[in-house]
């Protein structure tokens, strides 16, 4: 099987469209939140993607970058930016599940009990980031040497789960009502920092869309009751959307959980113009088209489990399936529920792409 034989050509101005819901979409366009970077090693290899490429030139990392997610069919692809990390605890995981053909050294975990912050002191002694110390240089490349047809992101607007992580999810819990003015403080800082860092992105021609990433809940509700999050979370993804809006530019978010409870004031308050992140045993994102695909963006939602345990003939008709709902009428791409994480098939990532490419169902 020639997996990928169908060859599209990059078109963010028509991911724009398509996700705005402007036309309906010629193709099926393609977006993740990130590949692994195991995968992207992996899948590199197995095309032979850096064919050409001096691997002693400084930028040939980004060159094979562009390569590859022009070759998979991606509009924009996400870079990293360093420089502006909250400093965090890190735990090795004991069970690794990262696949051996795509090994890393471990992966990781956050204490949920206790983080860096838990008094007053704490939260003055922490060395929070500086936005004046992101490196912006690759960013730079991009704007000179991006094809015009792709945009690049950021992710952004970690703040419940900076929070949560530097508090630690427990003791936070006890500290909203032992010490309320405290995680208030918190909060605003986080939140400012990430606006800061949103602002800063927007500056840049070659973002395509403002990309918020914050996990906010779990399967059945959300880490924070409505009115908390209203209060104290949401408010920063407003400014940062805002921001966005004023430069030109989408805002996505990426927010793991139940979320029916605050969806409205995402949509209506916030004012997101797309959300990931979809899981079928809280709501397939079929039912979320329906819901409020005619208000919003929704990419993904091709669930982890499957992509990661279902033959290739259940992936392609699960992608099928999807897309008979969600194609109609524009507003949807095509992706997994989550990320391309390292311990998934990479044959089962690649059928996915390659049925949204045969797709012919409009």
């Amino acid at each position: 099987m020639n997996l990928l034989e169908q060859k599209i050509e990059p078109d963010f101005n028509g991911f724009l469209k398509c996700i705005r819901r402007e036309e309906e979409p010629k193709r099926v366009y393609f977006a993740e939140l990130f590949l692994d970077p195991e995968v992207v090693e992996a899948v590199a290899r197995r095309f032979d993607i850096a064919k050409g490429l001096n691997p002693a030139d400084p930028f040939f990392i980004p060159k094979r970058d562009i390569a590859l997610y022009r070759f998979l069919g991606y509009d924009m692809f996400r870079i990293n930016l360093p420089g502006f990390e909250f400093p965090i605890k890190l735990n090795p995981a004991g069970d690794d599940a990262t696949r051996r053909d795509q090994a890393r050294a471990s992966r990781d975990w956050v204490d949920e009990r206790s983080g860096p912050i838990q008094s007053w002191d704490d939260f003055e002694r922490y060395p929070w980031p500086r936005v004046s110390n992101v490196d912006t240089r690759l960013l730079e490349w991009y704007e000179k040497n991006l094809p015009e047809n792709m945009a690049v992101y950021e992710l952004t607007a970690h703040v419940l789960e900076n929070v949560t992580w530097a508090v630690g999810y427990e003791s936070l819990c006890y500290m909203m009502y032992d010490q309320p003015d405290l995680v208030e403080a918190i909060c605003a800082k986080v939140g400012e920092l990430y606006l800061q860092h949103a602002r800063l992105l927007c500056q840049f021609s070659r973002i395509g869309v403002i990309w918020g990433s914050d996990d906010m809940g779990f399967k059945t509700q959300p880490l924070l009751s409505p009115e908390n999050l209203r209060r104290l979370i949401l408010p920063w993804h407003k400014k940062i959307a805002e921001a966005a809006h004023a430069s030109g530019k989408l805002y996505f978010l990426h927010a793991c959980g139940n979320l029916d409870s605050i969806m409205e004031d995402l949509i209506g308050y916030v004012k997101i113009d797309a959300k990931h992140s979809f899981e079928d045993a809280i709501e397939p994102v079929t039912e979320a088209k329906r819901n409020y695909g005619n208000r919003i963006g929704l990419i993904g939602g091709i669930d982890m489990d499957i992509l990661c345990r279902g033959s290739e003939g259940e992936i392609r008709r699960r992608v099928r399936e999807t897309l008979n709902v969600c194609q109609r009428g524009g507003g949807y791409c095509l992706g997994s529920g989550n990320t391309i994480a390292n311990y998934m098939p990479a044959e089962n990532y690649l059928a996915m792409l390659d049925e949204g490419r045969k797709y012919s169902g409009l």
